[in-house]
């Protein structure tokens, strides 16, 4: 199976400081999610586990399809998504401001997303601001508006990255 996975800078794994190699098989005992294995992600979980590279991973083995993520007892990374970069992930944050003001504007209690938002874009903390704007519209829409604010950003994110359009499970 073919899925993506972001990394920090230099191909290392932001929760286990695990660095990994292009084209190197990586084994775990079992796929237990978010306890072990090999986690990567379809294209609608991208907006939940957003970083500085994406790349594209091979995964094999038992295959743990979760809500928000996939484990899997085996992966390698094959290449790395060049479409993700500095510049996309601002125009990023910048889309998911827009959608914020859009949605909340000056509301009492909830016009500070849109400040928040903002903030967190120009300083670079890309995926700190779709959280917000993701809480933002739940807070005014309800609990399934930020489920349909992160399928929202996911289809901006596979749009923009060439990636086959992210839909719900």
């Amino acid at each position: 199976m073919i899925a993506h996975k972001f990394l920090a800078t230099g191909a290392v794994g932001p929760f286990t400081g695990f660095r990994w190699q292009p084209d190197v098989w990586v084994d775990a005992e079992v796929a237990a999610p978010c306890r072990q294995g090999i986690h990567a992600c379809r294209p609608e979980h991208l907006p939940l586990w957003l970083d500085s590279e994406l790349w594209e991973i091979e995964l094999e083995g038992e295959i743990v399809a979760g809500e928000r993520k996939l484990v899997a007892q085996r992966g390698r990374l094959t290449e790395r998504v060049a479409e993700w970069t500095p510049g996309l992930a601002a125009e990023f944050g910048r889309f998911c401001a827009r959608r914020t003001r859009r949605r909340v504007g000056f509301l009492p209690i909830l016009g500070g997303f849109v400040f928040d938002v903002d903030r967190l874009v120009a300083q670079g903390r890309i995926p700190l601001a779709a959280f917000a704007a993701a809480r933002a519209a739940e807070l005014r829409d309800g609990p399934a508006a930020y489920g349909a604010e992160r399928l929202a950003q996911a289809s901006w994110l596979a749009d923009r990255l060439g990636l086959e359009r992210a839909e719900r499970p």
